[in-house]
């Protein structure tokens, strides 16, 4: 898996490199990934204006600033995207916020799903390659400690649930999935997160 991860980072962009990237390819009315379409582009757009709201109104609270900037070790949250994921684009600007309210604790870097099959298939859910998808790694040692996502548990009961009862993800459950997320305004990602980092971080080195 190191391997993986390695090569994995070799491309890897930080938050503002990401945006850049997203932001320059729908200039050319591409979206990021290896298949183009319309709908993808279309997309792509949408979560641009939601990143760009979020960027502006996101907050963390003091009471997680400051058990992140509390953490023993550093960390890199290594993070697999797509410009066109609504999921990712409703979840990068949280991971961004506590990433730089830790201080230095937590390294955000975002790579790219379809150049980078071999370290997604590594995190696979439902057999599928669902993402966003966070890998949390000891950024001395470079292993992977823990994985988070697609989605915060709310979010993934609601597309559930919705499936369950209507037997597909249609435009309907998508609107109740971004109306979900833009009632939590980031705050049960931060929670599970912060849980994540504070599990992982009270376990000594030679138990993992």
């Amino acid at each position: 898996m190191k391997a993986s991860i390695a090569k994995a980072l070799f491309k890897s962009y930080s938050y503002p490199e990401y945006r850049k990237i997203v932001t320059d390819l729908l200039l050319e009315e591409k979206s990021t990934g290896n298949e183009q379409s319309e709908e993808l582009t279309n997309y792509s757009h949408l979560n641009e204006t939601r990143m760009n709201r979020l960027e502006k109104t996101l907050k963390v609270s003091d009471e997680v600033s400051q058990k992140l900037k509390s953490l023993r070790k550093d960390y890199l949250w290594l993070v697999i995207s797509e410009g066109w994921c609504g999921d990712a684009a409703q979840l990068l600007p949280v991971f961004n916020k506590m990433a730089v309210a830790s201080e230095g604790k937590i390294e955000l870097k975002v790579v790219l799903r379809d150049e980078n099959l071999e370290l997604m298939d590594l995190f696979l859910t439902n057999k599928g390659r669902a993402i966003p998808k966070l890998i949390l790694i000891n950024r001395a040692t470079g292993g992977a400690l823990a994985h988070w996502g697609p989605r915060p548990k709310g979010a993934s009961d609601l597309i559930q649930n919705y499936k369950k009862e209507h037997g597909v993800v249609d435009e309907k459950a998508k609107t109740d999935l971004q109306l979900w997320y833009l009632h939590d305004k980031g705050i049960s990602t931060q929670n599970e997160l912060l849980d994540m980092m504070l599990d992982i971080d009270t376990v000594d080195d030679h138990e993992k």
